[in-house]
């Protein structure tokens, strides 16, 4: 899955948002608590679990998403939270945040940051529970998606604080994993974050796919379709937007050593962008033991 770019005004009335909150909080040091962020804006949290079917039939009795009806009979219900991938959720009408209590601890920062991101979208409001006035296409779902996405990256990492700091050092794995524990973040989301907003003066691309090398690949790897995500910067797309993740992972699979964790190497390649002209890019990935995360950074146009 590609990462969705979002237009200049939704960006610039996301910021704002967001924004707003930092200055509530009083400009905060990282990692940014988000217990006080749910004081800011009197939201609930709750965690409840997806085997619970009492709980969660309740809830997603009147949801709608992608335009379809989540929950119809409950021999259903088990079926669409694994199809739809629900991880948590948002409520408006009691403003609180429910968390997945059977999703790893580690990723419910991130799940928590992306529902507050909700919350403050105002046009997201109307759209939640699939409101009759706004029925929801996948493509408008999507687009819901990144924009929360977006808002929850903008208030992890403190706006324009996590840009600078990001840009003050050469572009690294290891910088990333810096960050990564400065902000009190997952070095995944950190790399995310890093490529689509924190440099905004060269090409950059990252991968986020199981372990690479031949020997180490589930046995559901697929050969069409090897990239969880590929995430572009705004100058990658706009200029090597033809390359392919079964391109981009075949140059990761070249370097890749079979480690079970840590670094998996690093290459320096030649990538073609969409006018035919060669360019230098750096690449480096690590394993985390989970999924390996790799960075692909532009260097200089080659030499004809």
């Amino acid at each position: 899955m590609r990462n969705v770019a979002l237009g200049p005004r939704t960006i610039s009335d996301i910021d704002g948002q967001i924004e707003k909150i930092i200055r509530g909080l009083g400009n905060p040091e990282p990692p940014i608590d988000l217990r006080i962020v749910r004081d800011l804006l009197k939201l609930d949290r709750q965690f409840y679990s997806s085997t619970d079917h009492g709980f969660v039939s309740e809830v997603f009795s009147r949801m709608k998403i992608a335009g379809q009806q989540v929950f119809q009979r409950p021999t259903l219900l088990k079926e669409a939270i694994a199809k739809l991938s629900l991880k948590a959720l948002y409520l408006p009408d009691s403003r609180r945040i429910l968390l997945d209590a059977d999703v790893p601890e580690l990723k419910h920062r991130w799940s928590e940051a992306h529902e507050i991101g909700h919350s403050v979208i105002p046009w997201h409001e109307g759209m939640m529970y699939g409101d009759d006035r706004v029925t929801l296409a996948p493509s408008c779902h999507e687009t819901m998606e990144a924009e929360a996405n977006y808002a929850a990256g903008r208030l992890l990492f403190l706006a324009d604080r996590f840009t600078e700091e990001a840009m003050s050092s050469p572009p690294s794995i290891t910088l990333i994993r810096q960050l990564s524990s400065h902000y009190g973040n997952t070095i995944t989301s950190t790399l995310w974050r890093f490529v689509e907003q924190a440099e905004a003066q060269r090409p950059m691309v990252a991968l986020v796919t199981g372990h690479p090398h031949s020997s180490r690949r589930k046995a559901d790897f697929d050969a069409v379709n090897p990239c969880r995500y590929c995430v572009q910067s705004p100058l990658f797309r706009a200029n090597f937007g033809r390359l392919t993740d079964v391109d981009l992972f075949g140059i990761v699979s070249g370097y890749s050593g079979s480690q079970r964790a840590g670094p998996l190497g690093d290459a320096e390649v030649l990538l073609v962008n969409d006018d035919g002209q060669r360019h230098l890019f750096k690449f480096e990935s690590f394993f985390n033991g989970y999924e390996a995360l790799t960075l692909g950074v532009w260097q200089q146009p080659s030499p004809a």
